[in-house]
């Protein structure tokens, strides 16, 4: 064989590889899915913490609106009200809610009591400070029942995450309500 020949022979075979588009398709499948695989996670991952952030701030307006309803309560009430919330962050593990009712009223122009303060998973009293009341919201002798939530997001992904780049969210929600049959929710034991 000669050299020239054997030039043909690989030019021949080269243009026929060449031509050749029968593995195109999944060499392009095999560039593009991972970077499909990492957007579909994303999103699940986007979908799931704005769920969770959502259910926070209506465990907090429920716990709130159920409170508001009556004229007086027991400590135990409070709490089995705070029971509600760990049915409404479900599916999500209600072991990372935290949960705090409480009574504000106005006692002067610039004078604000906590009435009473009953939490779950939130220890301590609710300060005037953190309650951050609008300083329209109530006249003088009138209340508001503020109800908090926290909720600390796991991701079902972060264990395939390395560590230094885990967010782990805390979403925090405060419900502000009036009380609908009196001036100030008395609690009993609270």
């Amino acid at each position: 064989m000669s050299r020239g020949m054997r030039r043909r022979e690989l030019r021949a075979l080269l243009k026929a590889w060449g031509c050749d588009t029968r593995g195109v398709a999944a060499v392009e499948f095999a560039f593009i899915a991972p970077i499909l695989i990492l957007l579909y996670f994303g999103m699940v991952e986007f979908c799931q913490a704005y769920m969770a952030q959502k259910r926070t701030g209506h465990v907090a307006s429920v716990v709130a609106d159920l409170v508001t309803q009556t004229d007086a309560l027991t400590k135990q009430q409070v709490l089995d009200l705070l029971d509600v919330g760990e049915v409404i962050i479900s599916p999500f593990p209600k072991v990372e809610l935290r949960q705090r009712v409480s009574s504000v009223s106005r006692v002067t122009s610039t004078k604000y009591n906590i009435d009473w303060s009953v939490g779950k998973g939130l220890t301590g009293k609710l300060t005037v400070t953190d309650a951050e009341v609008p300083s329209d919201m109530l006249a003088i002798g009138e209340s508001v029942i503020v109800a908090e939530a926290e909720y600390d997001y796991r991701s079902p992904f972060s264990n395939m995450l390395p560590e230094a780049i885990r967010i782990a969210p805390t979403f925090k929600r405060m419900a502000y309500l009036r009380p609908r049959t009196a001036e100030i929710i008395a609690c009993t034991g609270c």
